[in-house]
């Protein structure tokens, strides 16, 4: 605002200069008077070609040709200003003395260039006595003091300008083209109203509203503003007060339809925003801003159908900004975090069906800001998980995030720990977590589509996974843990019938308790303890489960106990396939090998024996005491090479 404030200041004192003139000087004199005073009065070089032309009725008007501004010396050889001519109005009777009054200003195709150097110095500082052109003081030691101008505008309108903004500091650069500009200020002591339309993408972007006390504004003082911002992918607005300094004390609202494509319209976008995050938004909050801080108070933010209430303080002084936000709400919807939320291959995004999702993770955001975030909800559903009531404290520092999980009510139970997201060189996930009383049905349900077993656990777990996408690190998590329930049931086959009859199938299983420890490598959880304890039989187990390629091969063994004293019948059972439905079957060759053992080395002593009776009637072998069928044989060998050598000799 000020930058264009500044402009008119120029056009208008040329005005002044030119009016002043007009019954005295030809109009090429008129322009070269103005071009020179303004110069003066700027520190830039204001060139002023082409006829100038005069008007005496209905208005006292001059019309010039083409009107040049200068550049900072050290912002190149462009002009800050250049326009193909201006037509200036005013009242008569400002030739005779006191403020004067401008009732037209209409400027033609301006082009306007301006700049923000990496130290911070901006090339539309103007205007201002013993001020140089960078914006430095001047030498000399004098001062820098406001030029104030006693002028007033009733209407000055820009249609199709063009603007370059060139900022060093962000190493940004906006062009705008299509620009129309319309102000109204009657009083240079009252207010003036402005809108301005801008046409990025040839989409329309306006920009409207009222400064109570200009004068105010442009001496650094505060005034009472309003404005709004209005695209077809929403409004946002203001209402408060605001200075040049900068500063801003407010309420602020906004009504997004689609926040990545308003960001756009106005320079910041476009944002890969994940559904329930701010697709679309909305806000009303209190915003304060000086000093390189802001503050929201007061504030109702809905993202999507989420709806948040809280607090946030931004400090902008530092490399990045830094936060320190904290939020309420109620029941959240993040299920378009979830990796099951989209359709088709792996590879396209979304989840396959034999498999998690191959998508590429964006966690370049984590890069944007450094701060603290702590959230309180009543629910989360993240479409894999549903939790509870959550209490969260996360920081993020230099593209680390740490969530700090005080209080996750999730399946009937408590979880407690830290879950970590790093991604200063490459994208890794990981966490060590406690959980207490965690409904098994219900969670393995969740994770991993199994739903035959029913007890609540107890456990812990520590996870470390590295790569770019949900597939990536699931297939390679590392870690361990251990857990444990009480009394549970295992749906899908009779331990008992199976034991006792040979079918498993269908029926359930009650035990009394389930423990096991584990560890994890390359995305699959390994256990070799498994203990089950049933009222009248044993288990243990161990195997693979494939957290990566979402399958079971597992060796779960049962054991009847004889009148629950000893060990009696055992049938090892294989769970073998994919989790949604894995194949359940008695592993037969095992049973044998457990079950019939001695058995089994009786019956093969006594086959052993009748073959080897056998081989000695056949080859007539007689075995001395204690030896083996194959020394005896051996023995007789020899005796018979040994006679048949001899007879050579006979």
């Amino acid at each position: 605002m000020r930058w264009l404030i500044r402009i008119f200041m120029i056009v208008l004192a040329a005005a002044v200069l030119v009016v002043a003139a007009v019954f005295f000087l030809p109009g090429e004199r008129i322009a070269g008077i103005a071009a020179d005073q303004l110069s003066r009065m700027t520190g830039r070089q204001v060139t002023m070609s082409g006829e100038t032309t005069i008007s005496f009725w209905p208005i006292l008007g001059v019309s010039t040709g083409a009107v040049t501004v200068a550049n900072a010396d050290w912002a190149g050889e462009t002009p800050m200003f250049q326009a193909d001519s201006l037509k200036i109005g005013v009242e008569p009777q400002a030739l005779f003395g006191g403020d004067i009054r401008i009732t037209g200003l209409e400027a033609v195709g301006p082009q306007i260039n301006l700049r923000r150097a990496s130290d911070g110095r901006v090339n539309w500082e103007l205007n201002v006595e013993g001020v140089a052109p960078s914006g430095q003081g001047a030498g000399g030691g004098a001062p820098a003091r406001s030029n104030r101008l006693s002028l007033t505008l009733d209407r000055a309108l820009i249609e199709n300008a063009s603007l370059v903004y060139v900022d060093d500091v962000d190493g940004t650069t906006v062009r705008q083209s299509g620009v129309d500009f319309d102000l109204r200020w009657p009083d240079y002591n009252g207010a003036a109203d402005f809108d301005l339309t801008l046409r990025p993408g040839g989409e329309v972007v306006e920009i409207s509203g009222t400064l109570n006390r200009v004068d105010h504004f442009i001496d650094g003082g505060v005034s009472d503003v309003e404005a709004r911002i209005s695209t077809k992918a929403g409004t946002a607005s203001f209402a408060g007060r605001a200075g040049s300094a900068p500063e801003v004390a407010g309420r602020l609202s906004a009504d997004l339809s689609s926040t990545s494509q308003f960001m756009t319209l106005i320079g910041q976008g476009p944002m890969d925003i994940p559904e329930g995050l701010g697709r679309a938004a909305t806000l009303e909050t209190d915003v304060v801003f000086k000093d390189d801080r802001l503050s929201l108070r007061n504030t109702a933010l809905g993202l999507d159908g989420n709806r948040f209430t809280g607090a946030a303080d931004v400090d902008l002084g530092e490399d990045k900004p830094r936060l320190n936000v904290q939020l309420n709400a109620g029941a959240l919807d993040l299920t378009g975090l979830s990796a099951d939320s989209g359709e088709g291959s792996g590879g396209s995004g979304g989840v396959a069906d034999e498999g998690w999702s191959k998508a590429p993770i964006n966690a370049s955001g984590l890069a944007a800001v450094n701060g603290e975030f702590a959230l309180v909800a009543d629910s989360i559903d993240l479409g894999d998980f549903k939790l509870g009531t959550v209490r969260t404290l996360a920081t993020l520092d230099r593209s680390r995030l740490v969530f700090g999980l005080r209080e996750v009510r999730a399946y009937d139970g408590l979880i407690t720990g830290q879950f970590v997201m790093n991604n200063r060189s490459g994208l890794s996930v990981g966490g060590e977590m406690i959980a207490t009383g965690i409904n098994l049905k219900t969670f393995l349900d969740d994770a991993m589509d199994v739903s035959r077993f029913e007890a609540k656990a107890d456990g812990e777990v520590d996870f470390l996974g590295v790569g770019e996408s949900v597939h990536a690190i699931m297939n390679s998590l590392s870690g361990g843990g251990a857990f444990k329930t009480g009394r549970g049931v295992i749906s899908g086959f009779d331990l008992d019938r199976l034991m006792r009859s040979g079918s498993g199938t269908g029926g359930t299983t009650v035990f009394d308790t389930l423990h096991a420890t584990f560890t994890m490598e390359d995305g699959n959880v390994f256990n070799d303890d498994l203990t089950l304890k049933l009222p009248q039989a044993s288990a243990a187990g161990e195997g693979r489960v494939g957290l990566g390629a979402r399958d079971i091969d597992y060796l779960f063994t049962p054991r009847l106990l004889d009148g629950g004293s000893r060990d009696g019948l055992a049938i090892p059972v294989k769970i073998r396939g994919p989790w949604a439905n894995p194949k359940i079957t008695p592993d037969l060759e095992a049973a044998i090998d457990l079950n019939f053992k001695e058995e089994k080395k009786e019956l093969e002593r006594q086959a052993r024996q009748e073959i080897e009776r056998e081989v000695e009637k056949q080859l007539g072998i007689e075995r001395q005491e204690g030896q083996s069928l194959e020394d005896a044989a051996k023995d007789a060998l020899e005796d018979e090479l040994e006679r048949g050598l001899l007879k050579l000799f006979d």
